[in-house]
């Protein structure tokens, strides 16, 4: 794909983030945008901030008949679209042994499911078109997993498997797959997530943001920056950040013992963030 330049991309989470980043350099190569987030104000400050009137609904990419009812939009307003990127993503952190099924179901529906959604309510769109792209967005922890980041890691190998699969079944199509895999990126992921046990004991939900902002190497504009150009190159898995990178070779390198790692990085972090170890009730942190 040469460019984005009048194609329909639809963006799903595009108001905050990973996914404003994507609207706001995609409006800039012209290309035709179809918006999708929760959060229906923040949306509208996107819309506004492009300058343009692109296609923007508030919704829930867990509401299956209502991502197949946004897709009929995009098929009958814009004549269908010829990128889908699957971004909508949420976070819980605990540990499994004290993980709820209410917050394992929470993530798993939009994280995975709406994933699945977004894929094959436009796929038959995509099929029509002569050249397009799928681009699913996994993570970092879709490559190697974490202690307190089961659901999470779950959901985002889950991608990656579903993804891969796509992409052999997509060969020799118009259609190219994207396995997107970022590392630490400062959004407000860690700010909308529901933490109750991170990586090194911590507890507090302020205590935890910080962390989560100290480990993250990428702003999100040079993450969207690298996925669009990894679309347009074709490649299969993209990777986004230095982090994603050199843990990716350590997890390729090492893939029995690359866990051991994560007990000096645990020690590392008891050292330097400041801990409530307390078994405190569910702190849900709400978007600043």
């Amino acid at each position: 794909m040469k460019n984005f330049k009048t194609k329909v991309v639809v963006v799903t989470g595009a108001a905050s983030g990973i996914g404003r980043a994507l609207a706001l350099q995609l409006d800039r190569e012209d290309a035709v945008l179809a918006l999708v987030d929760k959060d229906a104000s923040a949306l509208a400050a996107l819309n506004d901030a492009t300058g343009h009137r692109h296609l923007v609904q508030e919704l829930d990419v867990a509401d299956r008949k209502a991502v197949y009812q946004f897709a009929a939009r995009v098929s009958t307003e814009l004549g269908g679209a010829d990128v889908v990127i699957n971004n909508a993503g949420v976070a819980v952190s605990q540990t499994i042994a004290e993980l709820d099924y209410d917050d394992f179901e929470w993530l798993f529906n939009i994280n995975f499911w709406g994933m699945v959604y977004g894929t094959k309510a436009f796929l038959p769109q995509l099929l029509t078109k002569p050249e397009a792209a799928i681009v699913n967005v996994s993570s970092l922890f879709g490559l190697l997993s974490i202690p307190t980041q089961g659901a999470y890691n779950a959901s985002k190998f889950a991608i990656r498997g579903f993804t891969e699969a796509l992409q052999a079944e997509l060969k020799g199509t118009n259609i190219t797959a994207h396995s997107i895999h970022p590392g630490g990126i400062r959004t407000n992921i860690a700010r909308n997530a529901r933490l109750y046990q991170a990586p090194g004991g911590v507890s507090d939900a302020a205590a935890g943001v910080d962390l989560f902002s100290r480990i993250s190497f990428t702003d999100a504009d040079k993450a969207a920056s690298i996925l669009l150009k990894g679309i347009q190159n074709k490649r299969a898995r993209i990777l986004i950040g230095p982090d994603a990178v050199a843990l990716d070779i350590v997890q390729r390198l090492f893939p029995k013992q690359y866990t051991n790692a994560f007990n000096f990085f645990e020690q590392l972090l008891n050292r330097l963030t400041p801990l409530n170890k307390a078994k405190a009730p569910l702190t849900e942190i709400t978007k600043a």
